[in-house]
């Protein structure tokens, strides 16, 4: 394995290459040039800036069509496919300038179109801009995006829910690989940190085409932080403070790059303390502490392009279960506790041929978790070993049908060392191969594909049969055939609509198919079935769009049927004052939608106002409600965009009102719950103070202090209330 890294990286740096350029100049509908335009060529993790004369220049290309994108806040991102590439190339760029957001090119999707051109409706955010809502964790940030919700315990752990569908049947992706991370458990956060990402895009609905068993309720697309511009140096130190929980969260990045080679590394640091509810009480043993570091080197050339990654991140975190009890502000955790350790190592390549090309994406992930319960000696400890493939092959362009086929699979170890059993010593493979065609003619879009997956689960049997954490042996295989099919088409100059169906799978996780003891922090002894079968579900998806330069309309709305769908029931039994759940199957169904509105009157153009609603409903083949769905939710923000002298630019102020509904649909073991408005405020920019320049970040969320409790909050059972009145601060330098 070594040898073939080493040679996909440095092997083909001695070819003879052929020197093909590609300039031009970006200009404005006046003819004037734009300066500081990105101009980004994906497949090459290559990007360059226009000059002051709106110049750019790439060298070193393959000799073969290549697409790349020009964006630059205030106009309207083009994505260009320049054919055939050979010696020296010119392409002249037009920008319209828009009022809204840019196109984002989606990377998560099969052919890495830029939104306005994709058949799935994909969301796009940056991290910058979740950053600027003041949220201390990603998955809070995360939580903001209409359709996406979290499964929080105190301010530490969240787990990611796409439209009433979380934990193994939301995947995740970073550098381009899945992460595994034991997320079956309740407690088993996301396992990532916002230092050193780009953006997110999230898919949600159906993704098993494309990523196979667990993308069955969505995708959570990581993108990694670019690398530098051609022969260039950049570094940034960023440094955050929250007031709740007496935290902060300190960063520093640097990277540079030639012609051919690139480098980063980017390491953080972030502790907290117990956050405190309102009236000033804090959460006893909710602190954490979390170590982070990324790094990156690539290379490219006009034969191929690769890139390696690395991302270790380290995890301290406090387990709550005695309630508001020890007052202090001590970051050093107590017991009970975890701590994680996850290493992560991707290599992503791309290899041009005349006119196709092969991408090929590698991946290793170990994550070691452990649980301490009143000692530093672990009584659970669980490593779980994975290894990613994902191979994909795009065809030569025929007219005007793109095609591409591709291999994915997973070969995956978990072994005990801890006197406590969660789940058995197993091992998991995965093998999957599909087939995808996008048809685009004129202001139409017609994409379909089809996919056939194979699961196989061996587990070794542990402990005296009968007794709490005995596991017997089973050996399961699953197979699955899915398929999507999806339209878009633009029913008027400023309109689109988009229509998807595709049906996805899971296949049973370990804990469902073999826990025999009491899960932790739910006083519910669990009983696994080996006998489970596959989750399969077809959801259709509606979107409808219209957006013109002061107004932007969206409404999605979405029907999911699940069959088998795998819950927990109570029995009636008891074993040592714990309720006894069995894991059974049920058909399923999930509906609901996002509708949003952004308005931008003119001829105010530094105001903006924007809503957003969201619902799902999701309910048993008997008519029962299933659990953990979120409250219907309507959020409202003013922003603001204005310019101090000389001394703030790009500034920015917002206010922003959420309001949580009551949530009554609850499954039979959950409780409803109360709904509540959050106020939060935000204000932001560029700082000029002569010859030192940095950004600047101030927000207050829950402004007012307002007590509540969240319908998913793990801790909602002991009546704890959710965080209090936040006032955070954060600045970044780029030295």
């Amino acid at each position: 394995m070594k040898k073939i890294i080493i040679a996909l990286i440095l092997g083909f740096s001695a070819v003879l290459q052929a020197q093909n350029t590609l300039s031009g100049t970006v200009t404005d509908l006046r003819n004037q040039p734009i300066k500081g335009v990105s101009v980004y060529a994906s497949e090459l993790y290559k990007g360059t800036t226009t000059d002051e004369n709106g110049k750019y220049t790439f060298f070193n290309l393959p000799n073969r069509n290549l697409k790349i994108s020009f964006a630059f806040a205030g106009f309207a991102t083009q994505n260009k496919t320049v054919s055939n590439l050979e010696n020296e190339n010119t392409l002249d760029v037009i920008l319209e300038e828009v009022i809204f957001e840019m196109d984002e090119v989606i990377v998560s999707t099969a052919f890495n179109k830029i939104q306005s051109q994709n058949v799935m409706k994909v969301e796009h955010e940056s991290i910058k801009n979740l950053q600027r809502k003041g949220t201390a964790t990603l998955i809070e940030g995360l939580a903001t995006i209409p359709g996406l919700a979290q499964v929080s315990t105190g301010a530490s752990i969240g787990k990611p829910v796409i439209r009433g569908l979380s934990g193994n049947r939301v995947l995740v992706y970073s550098q381009g690989v899945r992460i595994e991370n034991q997320q079956f458990g309740d407690e088993h956060g996301l396992g990532l940190n916002d230092s050193g990402v780009e953006s997110v895009e999230v898919i949600k609905g159906p993704a098993s085409l494309l990523y196979g068993s667990d993308a069955l309720g969505g995708v959570l697309y990581f993108n990694p932080e670019k690398f530098a511009n051609a022969n260039t140096f950049k570094a940034n130190f960023s440094q955050k403070y929250f007031s709740n929980t007496a935290g902060s969260s300190s960063s520093f990045g640097l990277k540079t790059a030639t012609d051919y080679w690139k480098f980063m590394a980017r390491g953080s640091y972030n502790t907290h303390s117990d956050y405190r509810i309102s009236g000033g009480d804090r959460v006893t043993n909710t602190r954490y502490n979390e170590t982070d570091f990324k790094t990156g080197i690539g290379y490219s050339n006009a034969k191929f392009s690769s890139v390696m990654r690395y991302n270790y991140n380290d995890l301290d975190l406090g387990i709550p279960e005695e309630g508001i009890a020890d007052q202090t502000k001590s970051k050093k955790t107590g017991f009970p506790k975890q701590g994680v350790f996850n290493h992560l190592l991707s290599l992503n390549s791309v290899f041009f041929f005349e006119k196709s090309k092969m991408d090929l994406d590698l991946g290793y992930i170990a994550n070691d978790r452990s649980e301490f319960e009143d000692s530093n000696v672990a009584a659970l400890h669980m490593k779980l070993k994975t290894f990613n493939y994902n191979a994909k092959y795009h065809f030569p362009k025929t007219g005007k049908i793109e095609t591409i086929i591709g291999v994915q699979g997973m070969h995956q170890t978990n072994a005990n060392s801890g006197e406590e059993y969660l789940i058995p010593d197993a091992v998991t493979n995965d093998f999957g191969v599909f087939g995808t065609a996008n048809y685009e003619w004129n202001s139409h879009v017609l994409q379909a594909g089809l996919r056939f997956d194979n699961r196989k689960i061996s587990t070794e049997a542990h402990g005296i049969l009968g007794d709490e954490g005995s596991f017997e042996a089973i050996s399961n295989s699953y197979d699955s055939f899915n398929a999507s099919l999806g339209y878009k088409t633009n029913l008027a100059d400023n309109m689109t609509l988009r229509l998807n169906v595709a049906s996805g799978f899971r296949a049973p996780n370990l804990a469902e198919l073999t826990s025999n003891g009491v899960h932790e922090g739910t006083n519910r002894y669990e009983v696994g079935n080996s006998n489970l079968k596959t989750e399969q579900n077809v959801q259709a998806d509606l979107n409808l769009e219209c957006k013109t330069d002061h107004f932007e309309f969206f409404v999605n709305g979405f029907y999911n049927h699940i069959n088998n769908y795998i819950y927990t029931s109570a029995t009636g039994a008891m074993i040592e004052n714990n309720a006894v759940f069995d894991y059974i199957q049920n058909n399923a169904k999930l509906y609901g939608g996002e509708i949003g509105l952004h308005f931008h009157p003119h001829p105010l153009d530094w105001l903006h106002f924007e809503t957003s609603f969201e619902t799902v409903t999701g309910e048993k083949q008997n008519g029962d409600y299933l659990p953990l769905i979120p409250a219907n939710n309507w959020n409202n923000t003013i922003r603001t965009e204005f310019q101090i002298r000389n001394w703030i630019e790009d500034a920015f102020a917002t206010l922003n009102v959420s309001s949580t509904f009551n949530q009554k649909k609850v499954s039979g073991f959950e409780t409803e719950s109360s709904g509540y408005n959050l106020v939060n405020l935000g204000f932001g920019g560029t700082v000029k103070l002569g010859k030192t320049v940095f950004d600047v970040n101030i927000n207050g969320n829950n402004l007012f202090d307002k007590r509540y409790v969240a319908h998913l909050s793990r801790l909602k059972t002991d009546g704890i209330p959710n965080i209090g009145r936040n006032i955070v601060f954060g600045v970044n330098f780029n030295l």
